[in-house]
């Protein structure tokens, strides 16, 4: 049977609840979202004793079937000051499923924070306790400590010095199948709002758990069956992802003209090749590390990777696109082997690397850097670790704070966070997303570069406003559905481009639950979700004057094609489904 967990992180209090009725059908993002807007008051401070952090498993989650192990972890943003949900993969997810645990709460805030204190789930209860060896430290020596003490099967869920430290970047690590805590609920600063519960890491041991249950295991291993056939026989999600990881877009988007470059001037970096997947699968192979892994068991895309110096020792993983995009051709940095030490820096300190590679090119812009230097950009981000660190203080704070303390007019924001790889004037219906998600800019709220560049599940021209609206808003619904059941986005590839995938998704929901799943009830599922993320962002104080992009995208033509952002904040309101 399926509990909530509460714990209250002042007292030390904690307690296993049945699932109340109207949270039964939800799972990771719906469940997230559904209790901050019924629980959390709009207008509370996001490092308060008021905001929660919930965590939750998607539907799907602990069960066999294919890339089903991503975690949405959900709070008020301090980042944007509205809804967040972030979504991770690792291991936590899978092994909290197992425990029957369909949502942790973390309530309150202790009087004294401290990051050095942990909390151990296990099939026998919770545990908090204290840690201070644990303080200061990176989130890779912090999981090496935990699993001493815990075991090498224990998931973790970490912050690091950022985290603890309450930057508005901060993010919340996961350990991988590998034990590494590159993994990452990244955006909007919720690492901040677990270190302001005075959490530095959850420790879930899985062992003597009951596992999920499934009511129909026949009927679910048929449609887990024809799922598989369905991800292998895509050539995005059964030969690019795996052969590059996600940067295989580096080149695809430089060729496009979409590819932002120092600090969103251009649309081409004139040393892409040099950053791209192909050349880091080269570099990865000539040096013996892993050109392919799953960032979570049951991952048959594996995206992911293992990138190594010239001693062959590992520096980082999940080496992604916008992570490789941002510290990059975003800076001008062109060096991968100083991108993949940003990367590790960003995974020790609990940073978002989006944020952090627009705040280092802000700071650049600034002149406290050269553009393209990345031994200064790695020595920028070290004085992170230092709590005591004004400048450490302002970067680990993101983009929009930056810019303000350094009085730099280009900073490339929607809601005080920052876009992600793609540029809006030339991938049009993405920049919808950016401008009307309630999650900040966020391209992973509605892909549409699917449609715009890949030429998956549609054709809209990227540079033309016809038809990016609508395509942004079922992108948006159907993403915010793919969050709940707890699908790894990437899986979207294949799901649009192939008839009857979404059955097939209907077909394993109604399985795993026992009650008929039909496809229009999913699709319900993602616009009730934006419908609970839009009316909290509009109790917090949220306008449709909030749905805009910085004036710059509207001013300045962007080279290649010089095309500029031409939506107005009226027409944007046509994307949403309030």
């Amino acid at each position: 049977m399926e509990r909530l967990l509460r714990i209250n992180t002042n007292t030390g209090e904690s307690e296993f609840l049945d699932v109340p009725e109207e949270f039964v059908s939800l799972g990771g993002r719906a469940l997230t979202s559904r209790i901050i807007k019924k629980e959390v008051p709009a207008n509370a401070h996001p490092l308060g004793k008021h905001n929660k952090l919930v965590i939750a498993p998607g539907l799907l989650t602990g069960t066999p079937v294919a890339n089903s192990g991503r975690i949405s972890v959900g709070g008020k943003s301090p980042l944007t000051g509205g809804i967040k949900e972030s979504n991770s993969g690792g291991t936590f997810s899978q092994k909290m499923a197992k425990l029957g645990i369909k949502a942790i709460i973390l309530e309150d805030k202790p009087e004294k924070v401290s990051g050095s204190r942990i909390i151990y789930v296990s099939k026998d209860g919770v545990r908090l306790e204290d840690a201070p060896g644990l303080s200061g430290k990176g989130t890779y020596e912090r999981a090496k400590m935990l699993f001493e003490t815990y075991g090498k099967d224990v998931g973790l869920m970490l912050i690091g010095p950022a985290g603890e430290g309450l930057r508005l970047a901060s993010s919340i690590q996961f350990t991988d199948p590998k034990g590494r805590p590159a993994r990452a609920a990244g955006r909007g600063g919720l690492g901040a709002v677990m270190g302001s519960k005075g959490i530095g890491a959850i420790v879930i041991d899985p062992k003597g758990g009951d596992g999920v249950n499934i009511a129909d295991l026949n009927a679910f291993k048929d449609a887990a069956k024809r799922w598989i056939e369905i991800l292998k026989s895509h050539p995005v999600t059964s030969s690019g992802l795996p052969s590059y990881g996600t940067a295989i877009l580096i080149n695809i988007i430089n060729e496009a003209g979409a590819l932002p470059t120092k600090n969103f001037r251009y649309g081409r970096f004139d040393k892409a090749g040099e950053v791209s997947g192909e050349k880091m699968v080269e570099i990865i192979k000539n040096r013996g590390g892993v050109v392919k892994e799953g960032c979570h068991p049951g991952c048959i895309i594996q995206c992911s990777q293992a990138y190594v110096d010239e001693k062959g020792e590992y520096i980082t993983s999940g080496f992604e696109y916008e992570t490789i995009w941002a510290l990059g051709p975003n800076t001008t940095i062109d060096n991968l082997d100083h991108l993949a030490m940003l990367d590790r820096l960003c995974d020790d300190l609990g940073l978002d690397t989006i944020e952090m590679g627009n705040t280092i090119a802000v700071a650049m812009d600034a002149g406290l850097l050269p553009w393209g230097d990345g031994e200064a950009a790695i020595n920028l981000l070290k004085r992170i670790y230092n709590p005591e660190d004004y400048l450490g203080k302002i970067i680990g704070n993101g983009a929009a704070f930056a810019g303000k303390a350094f009085g730099v007019e280009r900073v490339p924001v929607v809601k005080g966070q920052s876009l992600p790889a793609y540029d809006p004037r030339s991938v049009k219906g993405v920049g919808v997303t950016y401008a009307t998600t309630p999650m900040g800019a966020d391209h992973t709220a509605g892909y549409a570069v699917c449609q715009n560049i890949l030429k998956v599940g549609g054709d809209i021209d990227p540079l033309k406003k016809q038809g990016n609206i609508e395509v942004s808003k079922n992108l948006q619904i159907a993403t915010a559905a793919i969050d709940s059941i707890g699908f790894c986005l990437f899986v979207a590839f294949a799901v649009l481009d192939t008839e009857g995938a979404m059955d097939t998704i209907a077909r394993l929901l109604s399985a795993k639950s026992g009650k008929e799943i039909t496809v229009d009830q999913i699709v319900e599922l993602g616009i009730n979700v934006l419908k609970d993320e839009l009316l909290f962002n509009v109790d917090a104080g949220f306008t449709k004057s909030h749905d805009r992009l910085p004036e710059f995208f509207e001013n300045e033509p962007l080279p290649p094609h010089n095309t500029v952002w031409d939506f107005s904040v009226d027409e944007l309101q046509q994307a949403k489904v309030l």
